[in-house]
């Protein structure tokens, strides 16, 4: 019942407006039918689904919000061949752990090193604000790192060592340069991100990598 009710408030116009985004709240969800929501929405990809403590939200990214978080995930493959860092993507898969009642399908994730039943770095694009705090439901699910991109620039933040450690109830600090990436320049990166040719943007990312520049 509840996916059809969603479904029913999703105007198909609207989503197809180059840069149109629909966010939906929902309160009092039980676990139960947020899983439900999850089976029956299968791998479609028209709509983001996070829980939190009863609360759903639901998300319809625009054509801009896909295309800064294929952009980033693009450069950051880039980066992890150029680097030889062995990564395991996640892409959106879905993130959520009952015991913490949260759940939720970052934009891009990722492994670094070896392969885990959490990703070490979830990445969100924001667009417009607003909905579930996606920091603490991050936290629940201890991701050691993520990253917002928001006004065309990264905001960072990592989790201190004692809550990765014990699961501390310690949130997320902001950072100015990755910890898990320690190599990685950001700014160059958001140059790149920035870039209004996508294949000029690979290309030209890769090369200033290798040069070291």
């Amino acid at each position: 019942m509840l996916s059809s009710e969603i479904n029913a408030l999703i105007d198909p116009e609207a989503r197809q407006r180059q840069d149109c985004e629909w966010r939906y709240m929902i309160d009092r969800v039980e676990w139960e039918q947020y899983e439900t929501l999850l089976a029956r929405n299968g791998d479609n990809a028209a709509y983001r689904v996070t829980y939190l403590d009863g609360a759903l939200e639901i998300m319809s990214p625009s054509r801009r919000h896909e295309s800064r978080k294929t952009r980033i995930g693009n450069l950051l493959e880039i980066y992890f061949l150029e680097a030889d860092i062995n990564y395991f993507p996640f892409g959106s898969t879905t993130l959520r752990q009952e015991a913490e009642r949260s759940g939720i399908e970052p934009d891009e994730a990722y492994c670094i090193g070896t392969d885990k039943e959490f990703p070490d770095l979830a990445i969100e694009v924001i667009i417009t604000s607003g909905g579930l705090d996606k920091l603490e439901v991050y936290r629940r699910l201890n991701v050691r790192e993520v990253w917002f991109w928001e006004n065309d620039r990264f905001r960072l933040y990592s989790l201190p060592a004692a809550t990765e450690q014990f699961s501390q109830t310690t949130g997320y600090e902001p950072i100015t340069r990755s910890q898990i990436l320690p190599h990685l320049d950001l700014e160059l990166l958001a140059e790149y991100i920035r870039h209004p040719n996508s294949l000029i943007a690979g290309k030209e990312f890769r090369q200033r990598l290798r040069s070291g520049s």
